[in-house]
């Protein structure tokens, strides 16, 4: 069940059909928690930004700025802004929950004696795996600036962004990691 979600893109006409626009205000969204991707229909009252976080469900007296959630779509379903804004967005939900994606790079198995998980992540190869192994056998890595100091990878927030991406866009893969299917 997701709580919050962060807007893609706010659609105050609705989508276009083949008779024109279907007249209802959406936003289109991704959830925190499980990485869900929302066509929402917001309130009459409140217009919605993208990169804005909001709740799901009303919080104490504060009611939602969400009506209710029409649908999950797909990735191919996201209009142009809203696979624009995705990356950022992304990037904002793991540096939010950062403790859950750096358990990855902890506690992530080998899955053969020839591949690793870590190998699944863009840009990271039988080199780099084996240095973020061996260097979580010393200590568990903090924070991902610890990470980044300690194994010399740049930017290893945008790692799990580009394969939650993939993920999302229906790459065909064995593993899913972050994204159920």
């Amino acid at each position: 069940m997701e709580n919050y979600a962060i807007i893609l893109d706010y659609l105050p006409n609705g989508r276009q059909t083949e008779r024109g626009f279907h007249r209802e205000p959406l936003a289109l969204a991704i959830g925190e928690d499980e990485l869900k991707l929302f066509e929402l229909v917001p309130r009459t009252t409140a217009p919605l930004v993208p990169g804005a976080r909001v709740p799901l469900l009303p919080s104490g007296s504060t009611p939602s700025p969400i009506d209710h959630v029409r649908r999950r779509v797909g990735y191919d379903e996201l209009t142009v802004a809203g696979r624009t804004e995705l990356p950022a967005a992304l990037e904002a939900i793991v540096k939010r929950h950062h403790e859950r994606y750096l358990r990855f790079f902890n506690e992530a198995p080998a899955v053969s004696r020839r591949f690793h998980l870590l190998e699944l992540l863009p840009g990271i190869g039988k080199k780099t795996m084996q240095q973020i192994v061996d260097e979580r056998k010393h200590a568990p890595f903090a924070s991902f600036e610890d990470l980044e100091q300690r194994v010399h990878l740049k930017n290893p927030e945008r790692l799990i962004v580009g394969r939650i991406e993939q993920e999302l866009s229906g790459v065909e893969d064995k593993y899913r990691l972050f994204v159920a299917p």
